[in-house]
């Protein structure tokens, strides 16, 4: 079997040696995405509600290019700048899922790239 990495322009390009995404077989292992717009290259904005809708509209994208979509999802992992904001990140993260939700791990972090507020990254099975 062989990897294949997955990569498309509505999602924002890697910052360092890694793909976007890698598919192996069936799955699809999504590498955290922080809240860049790649359509201005910043955050979408500042507060945690949009920077967690920027993230998961990111993994949506390389997931559609992937051939899949949010249904797919089996688990994500949330890493959060202060978990103080967990709440208001669920709130908005619920709206992309639906039963049966993926398996999460949540975590407060010391920093994140870019100060970004929050990083997610997933694991899909199409």
């Amino acid at each position: 079997m062989s990897n294949q990495a997955i990569h498309t322009e509505k999602a924002p390009a890697a910052i360092g040696p890694y793909s976007q995404a890698v598919q192996a077989g069936n799955t699809v292992y999504v590498s955290g995405q922080i809240p860049i717009d790649p359509a201005t290259g910043a955050f979408a904005g500042t507060d945690i509600a949009t920077q967690t809708r920027q993230s998961l509209t990111n993994i949506q994208e390389i997931l559609k290019a992937a051939g899949g979509d949010m249904s797919n999802v089996v688990k994500t992992t949330v890493l959060l700048k202060d978990i103080g904001d967990f709440t208001a990140m669920n709130e908005v993260y619920a709206t992309f899922f639906t039963q049966p939700y993926p398996a999460r791990a949540a975590f407060e972090v010391g920093a994140l790239p870019k100060d970004a507020l929050v990083e997610i990254e997933c694991v899909a099975v199409l």
